[in-house]
């Protein structure tokens, strides 16, 4: 397992390796800022989207799963405490830093798992919406509270809430700042796995072992066509859907699943 630093408040560890049996290299992007709770300071904010871009680019991930070093946190949001020191003119300018942490994680090429326990809110619980998926465990509480504190949810909250659970839900949820416990969370869809106690990052992990499986080649086309469809019209999704499958159609991935099918093997992956 190999281990990257971003700055001083994020890590990267490298999980397993591609090898003949089909297993595939998840990486962890750990949030490390426990003395803050991972409050999202603009140090750790240009770490977590350097993180992502080294990722971004890096052939041989497969998944991301995003996780905490805090006992009682995944993330507590933006930093109020670096903000309330901000003249206005240094808030406009911290903007696209902060956006470019949420963004990072959004726009990863490959599938993404949030590991969440204890507190994910504001930022915390968009970074985590910015995943595909969510494993939380039973200590988990998320909300978005800005408004709140005279703000609005700006990390992707307003946008990505609503495609979970429907605009009329999102609303209720903005509009009253409440926060909502992990079984409750649940059941709303808020998170898509809820699991005991101090589960949530070793289910997330074989969740991304199980996904590393795949062809990497089709797992990121199904990313691209999953996120380039979602809220365009059915006709219009179809077209986006018929691009991804011509960008695989011909794949040495494709080529190789099939014949491991046929063969009645397990496929090694060419990735291209």
């Amino acid at each position: 397992m190999g281990e990257e630093r971003f700055g001083e408040f994020v890590l990267v560890r490298r999980h397993g390796e591609v090898g003949e049996t089909g297993e595939g290299v998840v990486a962890e992007l750990v949030l490390d800022r426990p003395k803050a709770m991972n409050a999202v300071s603009t140090e750790m904010a240009r770490s977590v989207a350097a993180a992502c871009s080294a990722l971004a680019g890096d052939q041989g991930v497969r998944v991301v799963v995003v996780t905490s070093t805090h006992e009682r946190a995944f993330c507590v949001g933006a930093d109020l405490k670096e903000r309330n020191s901000f003249s206005d003119a240094e808030l406009v300018r911290q903007r696209p830093v902060a956006r470019g942490a949420y963004t990072g994680v959004l726009e990863l090429p490959v599938p993404t798992i949030a590991a969440v326990h204890g507190f994910a809110l504001g930022g915390g619980f968009e970074m985590a919406l910015s995943c595909d998926l969510i494993v939380a465990d039973r200590t988990a509480v998320v909300g978005l509270p800005e408004v709140s504190v005279g703000v609005i949810p700006g990390g992707g909250g307003t946008q990505l809430l609503p495609r979970r659970v429907g605009a009329a839900r999102a609303a209720e949820l903005i509009f009253t700042a409440r926060r909502v416990e992990a079984e409750e969370a649940y059941r709303l869809g808020l998170v898509d796995q809820l699991v005991p106690a101090g589960e949530d990052r070793a289910e997330a992990l074989s969740l991304a072992s199980r996904i590393a499986a795949n062809s990497p080649v089709g797992l990121r086309a199904a990313k691209r066509a999953l996120r380039l469809g979602n809220g365009l019209d059915v006709r219009a999704g179809l077209e986006v859907e018929d691009a991804a499958w011509r960008s695989v159609a011909f794949s040495g991935d494709r080529a190789e699943g099939v014949a491991a099918f046929n063969e009645r093997r397990a496929p090694r992956w060419p990735g291209e």
